[in-house]
């Protein structure tokens, strides 16, 4: 019987020790462990450096996608401005009547009922038809699909910008062709996110659930680096 107050006070001191060292384990030993996703595109290795435990790491300069103006459903013309300290999910899509645009369209609508109170994401469209796919245009198709400006932007505008940013600055294969006469529009049907630096951070195929819950995954990665990144001041 005398060792039962000692045996309390041991079980005691555990319960109050615990929350104390997982928390310990969450602030350093967790954030020692933590791996960003990575950054899609060309980089180069910058002259500059940055401390990790008092060891010189040279900086690396990663692939931005470059500014652009283009008009949305509302007629409204958007940059990057638009989508300051914003991820973006983008995809390419075509009004005319197209199986690749129908999957997207609820796969959008899908991650907006999860991530819809969400401020800090945004979904963006861009077509690959922008001679046909006019702001009147797509103001009704936007109409149809219930896809809301400044939550979820279709983008249309001049087709050498368009093709510029689908092929050179997301690297994503796109192009038209005439088959029987009409127009044929060929590209890649994927998903890429992109964090608020304008950096490319996933590509994910629209047609593959493991890629679209890879996507789900990584939207939270994503905010959750986003979140540390501005905690730390970077």
């Amino acid at each position: 019987m005398k060792g039962t107050p000692i045996k309390k006070i041991l079980i005691l001191v555990t319960i109050l020790a615990v929350p104390g060292f997982l928390y310990y384990l969450l602030t350093e030993k967790g954030k020692n462990r933590y791996k960003p996703l990575p950054v899609f595109g060309p980089k180069t290795v910058a002259s500059t450096f940055h401390s990790v435990r008092g060891k010189k790491i040279p900086d690396t300069v990663y692939h931005q996608v470059s500014d652009f103006k283009l008009l949305n459903q509302a007629g409204d013309t958007l940059n990057w401005k638009s989508y300051e300290n914003k991820i973006i999910i983008l995809n390419l899509f075509y009004t005319s009547d197209n199986p690749g645009t129908k999957l997207t369209n609820k796969l959008i609508t899908d991650f907006e009922k999860t991530y819809g109170k969400n401020t800090v994401l945004r979904f963006v469209s861009v077509s690959v038809d922008p001679k046909g796919d006019t702001a009147p245009v797509l103001s009704k198709y936007a109409e149809a699909i219930h896809a809301k400006p400044e939550k979820w932007d279709l983008l249309t505008g001049d087709s050498t910008q368009v093709y510029n940013l689908i092929n050179k600055q997301l690297f994503i294969d796109a192009f038209q062709k005439k088959e029987n006469g009409k127009n044929i529009f060929v590209y890649n049907n994927l998903f890429v996110l992109l964090d608020p630096q304008h950096r490319i951070r996933g590509y994910y195929e629209a047609a593959n659930q493991e890629a679209l819950s890879k996507l789900d995954d990584e939207i939270k990665v994503l905010i959750v680096e986003e979140l540390r990144n501005n905690t730390d001041g970077r």
